[in-house]
């Protein structure tokens, strides 16, 4: 007589269950996944007082109020542009995303004054690691929104563009899900 008594839990769901069929199948994830640069709040992009942000002028995302001062890659890719005032960053991941990390509103106008650069344009980046440091609290002081916009500026080559539930994130949490 043949023992069975596996089958049961190749389709019981958890941690024994279908975890068992897809390590012999392989897992594949559904879509692409953008990643928190930082702690905060995440909030729709609608919400941004900017208008060129809220009305997606230069693409779909999110933003997020952020708890922290370093911003770390959302993606494994490219830094495509470095803005010299370190108040922006533009990447472009290994699947083709364009994600351009913004901190704050306006903050171009301080000329780079509280903010650090740790990553050159055209480097190589792995998801987490540090792209810009930024003194929230100095730029909050001069008058600066500092929500943080996590904008796909090629929106219009994915299907989908959605924002993943909206309220407290880690560094490292999914903000996006795209599918092309």
């Amino acid at each position: 007589m043949v023992n069975l008594h596996f089958l049961p839990k190749l389709f019981q769901k958890g941690e024994h269950g279908m975890g068992l069929l897809k390590n012999i199948f392989g897992k594949k994830e559904d879509g692409i996944q953008i990643y928190a640069p930082a702690g905060g709040k995440l909030v729709p992009l609608s919400v941004v007082s900017d208008p060129t942000f809220a009305e997606g002028i230069l693409g779909q995302g999110a933003a997020l109020v952020p708890s922290g001062n370093q911003f770390f890659s959302p993606v494994d890719g490219t830094a495509a542009t470095v803005f010299p005032t370190g108040h922006a960053v533009a990447l472009t991941s290994e699947d083709g995303v364009e994600v351009l990390l913004h901190i704050g509103l306006d903050t171009v106008k301080l000329n780079g004054k509280y903010f650090t650069i740790h990553v050159e344009e055209g480097q190589q980046v792995k998801k987490g690691d540090l792209l810009l440091e930024a003194d929230l609290e100095k730029i909050r002081a001069e008058g600066f929104d500092t929500v943080t916009p996590i904008v796909i500026c090629n929106t219009d080559e994915f299907a989908e563009v959605v924002m993943a539930e909206e309220g407290e994130v880690e560094t490292g949490d999914i903000v996006l899900h795209l599918k092309k």
